[in-house]
């Protein structure tokens, strides 16, 4: 009686067994296999662009992504936000900050930024500053620049680069882009699309 026993229950385990291991192998290859081909497969088809990182070509050289940040200092290009990442724009680490509002270490910072900020583009003591111009994005890469900053900035470069500055806040507006739906967020400059604009356009 024992012996049929173990025999049944053992029969009963493996009947048991055998469609969990179906059913695991199946999710497997369903979920693991055939759905990432098949969401890269469309997305491919449809948005080849966005699905292969928004690369941005410059004479048939890739240069960046539009959604990445690039670190500009110099004076004859639009400086992007403040980075967040170690090193700065480091697509493979986007992270913030995460200081509060009255966190000591980051007013330290702010300040100067502000400093900083206020010498670079000439700007008096007591000028307003656009937030985004000494505070660091939640990605810490965000690629975008508001317009108060880009119109700062246009003395600036126009005369690092002996530019009018009719023609460099007219790259500004063509780098200029709108709000989500016509209705969410704000406008913003993509800061490397800008500065490339400015190289094509001083090499005419």
């Amino acid at each position: 009686m024992e012996m049929g026993e173990n025999t049944q229950a053992n029969t009963s385990s493996a009947s048991l067994m055998r469609p969990v291991l179906v059913s695991a192998v199946l999710f497997m290859l369903v979920c693991g296999l055939a759905y990432p081909l098949a969401t890269t497969g469309v997305a491919q088809l449809i948005f080849p662009y966005q699905a292969n990182g928004s690369l941005i070509e410059n004479n048939g050289e890739v240069v960046g992504s539009e959604l990445i940040a690039q670190q500009f200092t110099e004076p004859r290009y639009f400086h992007p936000r403040p980075s967040a990442t170690e090193p700065p724009y480091n697509a493979a680490s986007s992270a913030a900050t995460n200081f509060g509002p009255t966190n000591q270490a980051l007013i330290d910072q702010v300040e100067k930024r502000v400093e900083k900020y206020r010498e670079a583009n000439d700007l008096p003591a007591d000028a307003p500053v656009p937030v985004d111009a000494v505070t660091a994005s939640g990605s810490g890469f965000d690629p975008h620049i508001s317009v108060a900053n880009a119109e700062v900035q246009i003395p600036r470069v126009a005369q690092a680069r002996n530019l009018p500055e009719s023609a460099v806040r007219r790259l500004v507006e063509e780098n200029t882009d709108g709000r989500l739906f016509g209705f969410i967020g704000e406008p913003g400059v993509n800061v490397l699309e800008l500065n490339l604009a400015l190289d094509r356009l001083e090499g005419e």
